[in-house]
């Protein structure tokens, strides 16, 4: 196809096709364009006339690609991203006026400790911005990057799809949190035998700490597991039951009040906070501000 053929083509058409090809269903690719079902079902029509392929052929609730989509997608991911990132150039940000939503990713920690104070600036410079916040975690961003659920994400991670970028903002250090008045840090004994909570994503009874515990022949008492941290300081007021988490979280559940933290009794290995974006948002505007916005309030200088 020449340069002149492309005017036969529908941006549109390709952005939709786009969603199908992430989300493999109607509903949820209207939905994520803002579009009704009837017209994600006549884009798809025109798409499967324009390619004379079906694209995509129902399979119980979802729709699986045939091989010439996947070939098709293949060819059409980077050239969007670079047209993303082509045209982000002629868009102006500024964030006293701009009305723009932002989607962003964050673990459980990240929501409860590092947060709070980066909303109360982004309210304050940028008060028409909307801040819709997903749920992550090192299992579901990748899929959240790759698809756009999310522009950016804050979590530990360990794989990232090959067209996102990333960025180390800190290490994640650990505290214990304990609601007793008792004198004096924890033992390593006493750390092994007093009940702990844990927050679980998963709802798993180990962490990485508990792989860190095995390697010098110990183990803790885990008896409680939440999903979540902003629980945790109701659930350890007036009990024995310890939490061992993020010191940013810990910074949060402490200052109101009830509860103190204090270092763990043993080596922690520290793992690595990371942000990562989609490299078809690297050079938007508003994109670079918020991320500069994240580090400035979520990185640390170690």
């Amino acid at each position: 196809m020449n340069r002149n053929d492309m005017r036969k083509v529908d941006l549109q058409l390709l952005i939709v096709f786009e969603a199908l090809m992430h989300e493999r269903n109607l509903t949820r690719a209207a939905e994520k364009l803002f579009l009704g079902q009837p017209a994600i079902s006549h884009a798809l029509a025109r798409l499967r006339d324009f390619f004379n392929d079906p694209l995509l052929i129902r399979s119980g609730r979802a729709m699986e690609p045939t091989k010439r989509a996947l070939e098709i997608f293949e060819q059409l991911r980077p050239a969007l991203d670079s047209m993303s990132n082509a045209l982000s150039y002629a868009q102006a940000f500024d964030p006293a006026t701009s009305k723009q939503t932002f989607r962003i990713g964050l673990s459980d920690d990240v929501e409860c400790g590092l947060l709070p104070p980066l909303l109360k600036n982004l309210r304050q410079e940028a008060p028409n911005l909307v801040i819709v916040i997903r749920r992550s975690n090192f299992l579901l961003l990748p899929a959240q990057l790759e698809s756009g659920e999310i522009s950016v994400g804050v979590s530990y991670v360990m794989d990232l799809p090959a067209n996102a970028k990333c960025r180390t903002l800190r290490s994640i250090k650990t505290l214990v949190l304990r609601a007793d008045d008792r004198p004096g840090p924890l033992t390593l004994d006493e750390y092994c035998c007093r009940p702990h909570a844990l927050v679980s994503f998963s709802g798993d009874l180990n962490g990485n700490i508990d792989r860190d515990f095995a390697r010098i022949g110990r183990s803790r008492n885990v008896v409680l597991a939440v999903p979540q941290f902003n629980g945790l300081r109701a659930l350890l007021a007036d009990s024995e039951v310890l939490a061992t988490v993020p010191d940013y979280a810990a910074a949060e559940l402490v200052a109101a009040g009830g509860l103190r933290a204090e270092p763990p009794p043993f080596d922690i290995a520290q793992a690595k906070l990371l942000m990562a974006w989609s490299s078809a948002q690297d050079n938007d505007c508003a994109e670079r501000w918020l991320r500069s916005k994240i580090i400035q309030f979520m990185a640390s200088e170690d």
